[in-house]
C-alpha cells in the first residue's frame, strides 16, 4: 500500500527567482504608489539607497535603476550630496517605454529602430568629444563582454554597459539619462534568444556582436565621427535584421503547427 506524506510534512517548493527586471518594476510601482497616495508627500526625502536595498532585498544596481525611472517620470529629483526627493507629479503625456513595450519581437524591433537614430548620432558625438577616461571605460566594457561569452554567459550586462559608455562619451547627459531610463532591457537578448536562432551558433554570434562593438570603439578612439556613426548604424541594423529573421522563423513555425 502506497503511503503518502502528510501535507504538513511536505517540503515546500522554493519560490521562483525574480528577474532583476521584475525587481525594478516592483520597486518603481511601490514607490510610485506611495508618492501618488501621499504616503511620500511632495518634498519628502526618499529612504537612502541602503534602506531601499534592505526593504526590497535587492542590489544597489536594481535600486539605482528604479530611482532613475522615477526620476525620468518627474516623480523624484536627486540633489547631489543631499538625497532623492519627491517632486511634482509627472507631466501629462510624458514619454515612457515600459516592459510591456517589449512583449513581442515586433515590439523589440520598434524600439531598436528608435535606437538606430539616437545611438548613431551619439556615436558620432562620442568620437568628437571623447576623453581618455571614456576610452578606458569603453575598453573595459569590451573586455567584460569577451570574458562573459567565454564563460558561457549571454553578456547582456557588458553589452548594455558598452552602449551606456558611448552615450556618456557624448558629453551630453540626455543621451546617458535616456539609456539609464531604458536600462538593459533594450538589449534584444533579454527578450529574444537570438543566439539560439543564429545559424553560426551562440559563440560565433556573440563574437560577431563584440566585433561590431570593436569597430565602433576604433572609430571613437580615432575621433572619426563619420566612421563611428556608420559602425553604430551597421551594428544596430544587423541586430534588427537578426530579429526580423527570428520573427520570420517563428511565424513560419506557427503556420506549420496551425
Amino acid at each position: 500500500m502506497t503511503s503518502h506524506m502528510p501535507p504538513s510534512k511536505r517540503t515546500p517548493e522554493p519560490p521562483p527567482r525574480r528577474r532583476p527586471r521584475g525587481l525594478v518594476t516592483e520597486i518603481v510601482g511601490t514607490l510610485e504608489g506611495e508618492i501618488r497616495s501621499g504616503t511620500l508627500p511632495l518634498g519628502q526625502k526618499l529612504p537612502t539607497e541602503a534602506e531601499i536595498m534592505a526593504r526590497f532585498e535587492v542590489s544597489r544596481t536594481v535600486v539605482r535603476e528604479a530611482l532613475s525611472r522615477l526620476q525620468a517620470s518627474d516623480l523624484v529629483e536627486t540633489r547631489h550630496g543631499v538625497g532623492t526627493f519627491v517632486s511634482a507629479q509627472e507631466r501629462g503625456g510624458n514619454f515612457r517605454i515600459s516592459e510591456q513595450d517589449f512583449a513581442t519581437v515586433a515590439d523589440v524591433i520598434a524600439v531598436l529602430e528608435l535606437r538606430i537614430s539616437l545611438e548613431t548620432e551619439a556615436a558620432g558625438l562620442a568620437a568628437q568629444r571623447r576623453t581618455d577616461a571614456h576610452l578606458v571605460a569603453l575598453q573595459s566594457a569590451l573586455d567584460a563582454f569577451q570574458s562573459s561569452i567565454e564563460q558561457d554567459s549571454d553578456a547582456v550586462p557588458s553589452d548594455f554597459q558598452f552602449h551606456m559608455e558611448v552615450a556618456r562619451a557624448t558629453g551630453n547627459r540626455h543621451f546617458s539619462d535616456l539609456m539609464t531610463y531604458l536600462g538593459a532591457m533594450i538589449i534584444p537578448r533579454t527578450r529574444v534568444n537570438t543566439p539560439q536562432h543564429a545559424p553560426e551558433g551562440r559563440l560565433s554570434y556573440l563574437q560577431r556582436v563584440n566585433s561590431e562593438h570593436e569597430n565602433i570603439f576604433a572609430a571613437i578612439r580615432n575621433r572619426d565621427a563619420d566612421a563611428a556613426r556608420a559602425a553604430m548604424r551597421t551594428h544596430l541594423s544587423n541586430s534588427r535584421e537578426r530579429l526580423r529573421r527570428t520573427q520570420s522563423t517563428e511565424q513560419d513555425n506557427a503556420a506549420k503547427t496551425s
